[in-house]
């Protein structure tokens, strides 16, 4: 290897090792607070305290869901907790259902409310809000008893801080969250309770540890993202957050106060998903650092909150993002376009005085293609990696329990990917290339997407900078002098870039890896001029692609031979018993999210690929004969069926078991439901026949409800029952003790499925 090439692999390799480091500080390092002991000051929020509340809450940690025995044993634990505060609690019960996701499923249930006056005041009050039910399969200890725990430790430092508030403070800590956010709509379906609520504070889980994330806002967050940044010590949130959410299938208690109009704050923890929702879920595994950042943020925005006039919460949105939770740099929205659109000129303008500088137009074509270039090369080959990391693996997800191995393997996929266009352009074009579409990306984000504009405008602004100085300062572009001139700027993009890469993977693994290629990408343009790929010898540049493929694949097939779960990152795998009375036969029903592990379909004569379970708007399953029907099937009674002038109302009555935990009504979109009234309940459908309705009713009292339907169609149709038992009947102990130990229950974990039809004849 000669001198220049020696120069040129040294090159390559600091680049490489500087965006990996920015990569693990986003990843590792960034700031934090420490977690403090039980001893500490009574007016600071101490994780210990609260994790040491947290323990006595969950008791035995066992589900409780909404109903359940359980459900009132920790709700009693939890007034306790308070009484021992000197707080007064209250329960509030009420049956509720909500329809705020459509008529496709609805949700409804008896649910009790937590209310607990923290500062005694007069007028609307500052909500600390969590949820205390868990879903059926586990025990919810981080989702969202955490959230409980956190609400009481901060409940004990805010009377401990005293002093005088504008404000009462009062928790809400609502029942059947998990149900479909049900004791959020009953609280606020009380128009007296309703009339109570200022401003509201939320935290929730998804996950057992990570960064307390701010991420979602009322609209017209930039008041409120002002009061964050000097209520919190470190910060995590980023307007792009609220753009993601909107697009994953996720809502919490929050969701409801926000369409009330109320300024509101939503804290969560997304880290370790594995454990969401499952048995695993459990206090050993909620990481403690994350239990102090997050009680640290309800207390510092409730302190601030205390202090400030709703009146001044009001405003426009922000953009902004946290660079390492120690900056948030934001602006106001509605300057993201001028300022993208000033960058963008400033940026041509450069390039404009740079043509002249014996750059030719086949350079210039080239370099604007590379970026562009980039990005497809490396969301192919993250494509392609994990594909074969399936292919080998066999699984969905081959990274889910190990992610290590396709992680390298994407990053040496985007190096090579970077390597390989770099030659397209010499490092002065490419420089202006690059910020000339970060610039053009920051004004059509800015346009449409203006959460996600921070992230392109930012490293643009920086990098506009550097344009004006190549516009004032004669033959600037000449030499190193051009493309060194956006070091910051590039420094800038890299912590942004790198910090995407590394929070993505957080949501859902490596399964969404263009989270992770994607970010890696735009990071990797901004190194391309640096790199000035056209003074490296073919030869060395060839055997660097040769070598960054080389390790791309190694790692995938690394990734593939290691198992897809292991005992902490275990398969979601649901056991339910199906029996339907149509046809008297039984059936074994396993989550299809993944294939079966071997012993499972050794135990029974489970389908080679997933199919329904049940007729109607249920689950695909792998699906095994259990023989014939052993239990009283749930059933419906015709109560009345009235002829309309346009349709007709039927009323029907439920009748389920003592056993029952929850009953399901289906009711065809052929009988063109208009509106459902159950147990003081109205409910309108926007658009009658539209969907089947799935009518959800998950407390234990369900079992003898009775239902008025009006419809718009008077022909025959039927009506299907469904009667869920959360626990499996004793002689499912041979395919529970065939589910391996690294799978387990999720959601609504083993549960029995008692079906029924009522044939409704026509009018």
């Amino acid at each position: 290897m000669g001198q220049g090439d020696f120069g040129a692999a040294l090159r390559i390799f600091l680049l490489t090792a500087l965006a990996v480091g920015i990569w693990a500080l986003a990843k590792y390092d960034y700031r934090k607070p420490a977690i403090l002991p039980a001893d500490a000051p009574a007016a600071a929020f101490s994780a210990e305290r609260a994790y040491a509340t947290l323990g006595r809450l969950l008791g035995p940690e066992i589900p409780h869901p909404v109903s359940s025995d359980e459900n009132a044993a920790v709700r009693a634990r939890i007034r306790a907790e308070f009484a021992a505060l000197g707080v007064k609690t209250k329960a509030y019960r009420a049956f509720a259902c909500n329809a705020w996701r459509g008529f496709e499923v609805v949700p409804c249930a008896t649910v009790t409310d937590i209310l607990a006056e923290i500062v005694p005041g007069e007028g609307r009050a500052v909500i600390l809000l969590a949820h205390y039910d868990s879903v059926p399969a586990g025990p919810g200890a981080s989702d969202d008893e955490s959230g409980v725990a956190t609400v009481i430790e901060t409940a004990r430092a805010l009377r401990a801080r005293g002093g005088r508030s504008l404000h009462p403070v009062l928790a809400v800590l609502t029942d059947g969250e998990e149900a479909g956010l049900l004791g959020a709509q009953a609280f606020l379906g009380n128009p007296a309770l309703k009339a109570r609520v200022g401003a509201v504070v939320n935290v929730e889980a998804r996950g057992t540890r990570g960064r307390s994330l701010l991420f979602q806002t009322s609209p017209g967050d930039g008041r409120l993202i002002d009061l964050y940044a000097g209520s919190v010590p470190f910060y995590a949130t980023s307007s792009l957050y609220a753009e993601i959410y909107r697009l994953l299938p996720n809502d919490t208690d929050l969701t409801l106060f926000i369409r009330q109009g109320f300024p509101a704050f939503n804290f969560a923890f997304s880290e370790n998903v594995a454990d969401y929702h499952t048995v695993l879920d459990r206090r050993q595994n909620l990481s403690r650092a994350t239990l102090q950042e997050q009680g640290e943020n309800m207390l510092g925005i409730a302190s601030s909150l205390e202090a400030t006039d709703y009146a001044a919460l009001a405003g426009a949105n922000d953009i902004y993002l946290d660079l390492f939770g120690a900056v948030l740099p934001r602006l106001p929205a509605s300057w993201a376009l001028p300022l993208a659109l000033a960058a963008l000129l400033l940026l041509i303008g450069a390039a404009l005085r740079a043509r002249g500088s014996g750059i030719s137009r086949r350079d210039w074509v080239l370099a604007f293609l590379l970026p562009p270039a980039l990005l497809a090369v490396s969301a192919v080959l993250g494509f392609a990696l994990h594909l074969l990391a399936q292919t080998m693996s066999g699984q969905p997800d081959p990274s889910y329990a190990y992610p290590i191995a396709l992680r390298e393997g994407l990053a040496f996929g985007v190096l090579a990917a970077t390597l390989l266009v770099a030659r397209m352009a010499g490092p002065r074009p490419a420089a202006l290339a690059v910020w000339l579409w970060l610039a053009l990306l920051g004004v059509a984000t800015a346009a449409f997407l203006p959460g996600i504009s921070p992230y392109f405008l930012y490293p643009a602004l920086a990098a506009a900078l550097a344009g004006f100085a190549l516009l004032v300062v004669p033959d600037a572009m000449k030499g190193w002098a051009g493309s060194a001139a956006f070091v910051p700027a590039i420094l800038l993009a890299l912590s942004i870039w790198l910090g995407m890469a590394a929070s993505g993977e957080t949501l859902m693994g490596l399964k969404l890896h263009p989270l992770f290629t994607v970010p890696a990408a735009f990071a990797a343009m901004t190194l391309v001029p640096l790199l000035n790929a056209r003074a490296i010898s073919r030869r060395l540049w060839l055997a660097s692609i040769a070598v960054s493929l080389a390790g791309a694949v190694i790692a995938t097939v690394i990734a593939g031979f290691q198992p897809a779960f292991s005992r902490t990152m275990a398969q979601r795998l649901s056991i339910r018993y199906v029996e339907d009375a149509s046809t008297r036969r039984a059936a074994w029903a396993l989550d299809a999210g993944a294939p079966l592990p071997a012993r499972l379909r050794a135990a029974a004569a489970f389908s080679k690929a997933p199919q329904p379970m049940l007729p109607g708007p249920f689950p695909l399953a792998y699906v095994a004969p259990a023989g014939h029907a052993q239990f009283a099937a749930a059933r419906g009674e015709l109560l009345s069926d009235v002829v309309l002038p346009q349709g007709r109302r039927i009323a029907v009555a439920l009748h389920g078991s003592p056993q029952t935990s929850a009953m399901l009504l289906v009711v065809p979109k052929t009988a063109r439901l208009r509106t459902i009234d159950i147990n003081g309940q109205h409910l309108a459908v926007a658009a009658p026949g539209n969907t089947d309705t799935l009518l959800a009713c998950v407390s234990r009292d369900c079992a003898t409800e009775n239902v008025t339907l009006d419809l718009a169609s008077r022909a025959a149709f039927a009506l299907q029952f469904v009667e869920e038992r959360y626990s499996l009947p004793p002689f499912a102990a041979r395919l529970v003790a065939a589910r391996p130990q690294n799978a387990i229950p999720s959601q609504n974990g083993d549960i029995t499925v008692l079906a029924n039809r009522l044939s409704v004849p026509p009018r």
